[in-house]
């Protein structure tokens, strides 16, 4: 990068559902707020998803990780532990792609949201993820191995950028406050979320259902709500979190099923409703909470980050959880009617933009990459 030359920055979210590539949102348009030249890796859904908010960037193609999950806290473990010959082949891949990339095209910095292989020598690396302690049911033994996997990949970074408070516990708890940080210069940016408080907005619905995460659980749980809404007597917006389909499901006159909405029309969905039902995965929750939204969360059965997130934050009565086991969707809103939502004034964080302003300023001085 020469001095007065627009920064050249690869963006890449993780394929694992959509929460990776929306909170890359806020990040895209603060680095295009200040004339970076950006590319997004992305495919699929996640493409779909980038494109509508950013038609006129250009995107490239990374191999997907593919992964594959039980609907068992336990056995989802293992599922995964089984697949991580696979994982490690597609990080092997990514950074394959990454490399040859780099011989046709000249960038200045990679932004990796969770995508551990996207570094390279000669191009400043930043690694972005809540979990440096990495959630699972089989015991403190097996989440030290985690662990010391997970920082072994983090510190081939330059940076590792953490979307929390560093006062903990913060939004993510333990998740993202380990007793001990990698050994790479390691900063909090803040809670990342693409909304913003509009204020003003009248209530149009008496329930915001956002479904999103990984087959076929995003399909049981819709199902679910399909067969209960139909007796529920108030006004429903669904949001099903496929930016691909086109095909328009109905369910009733009185609920509004949208396949996808894009992030103005989804601030607006969710400051128009009295009350959202969403999962717990923690780039959900930082939307939600950023407009201090009365939600009630359903983890995704089988991942234990959404389930500890879901018990964590429901015991600081930020939010009221459930379990999709049993689900029974007039008895969980009438619990909501009497549950203490506690009153949480969310403050604007300048965290993220003065990460993004030290990196920018980095990359000016060639010598401190």
């Amino acid at each position: 990068m020469f001095f007065g030359e627009p920064a050249k920055i690869l963006v890449a979210p993780l394929d694992w559902g959509l929460g990776h590539a929306t909170r890359c949102i806020p990040i895209i348009k603060l680095l295009l707020a200040r004339n970076c030249t950006i590319a997004l890796a992305a495919d699929g859904p996640q493409k779909a998803l980038l494109q509508q908010e950013f038609p006129g960037l250009e995107f490239i193609r990374l191999p997907s990780y593919g992964i594959s999950y039980s609907g068992n806290d336990f056995l989802n473990s293992l599922k995964i532990a089984t697949q991580i010959p696979k994982i490690m082949t597609r990080i092997s891949q990514e950074n394959r792609c990454l490399e040859k990339y780099l011989m046709d095209h000249k960038w200045d910095a990679v932004i990796s949201d969770n995508r551990y292989g996207l570094h390279a020598k000669g191009l400043h690396s930043v690694f972005i993820t809540h979990q440096l302690h990495i959630e699972n049911p089989l015991g403190r033994a097996f989440s030290g191995l985690l662990r010391n996997w997970n920082y072994r990949f983090i510190e081939r970074f330059n940076q590792c950028w953490i979307p929390d408070f560093e006062n903990g516990p913060g939004w993510a708890g333990k998740l993202s406050h380990p007793d001990h940080l990698p050994h790479i210069p390691c900063r909090y940016i803040g809670p990342l979320s693409r909304f913003v408080p509009l204020g003003g907005t009248s209530q149009e619905y008496d329930l915001l259902i956002i479904l999103s995460g990984p087959e076929p659980q995003r399909s049981r749980f819709e199902k679910i709500l399909i067969d209960q809404l139909k007796l529920y007597k108030g006004k429903v917006a669904v949001v099903r979190g496929l930016p691909q389909e086109r095909v328009q499901l109905e369910i009733s006159s009185h609920v509004t099923v949208y396949n996808h909405r894009n992030a103005a029309e989804l601030n607006h969905l969710i400051e128009a409703s009295n009350l959202v039902i969403a999962r717990s995965g923690y780039s959900t929750l930082m939307d939600l909470l950023s407009l201090e939204t009365k939600v009630i969360v359903v983890p995704t059965p089988g991942q234990s980050e959404q389930i500890y997130l879901a018990r964590y934050l429901s015991e600081k009565k930020l939010v009221m959880a459930a379990s999709q086991l049993g689900f029974d969707l007039a008895g969980i809103i009438e619990r909501a009617q009497t549950f203490p939502f506690a009153q949480m004034e969310v403050r604007r964080s300048f965290l993220l933009e003065q990460a993004i302003n030290d990196l920018l300023e980095k990359l000016r001085r060639p010598s401190e990459k």
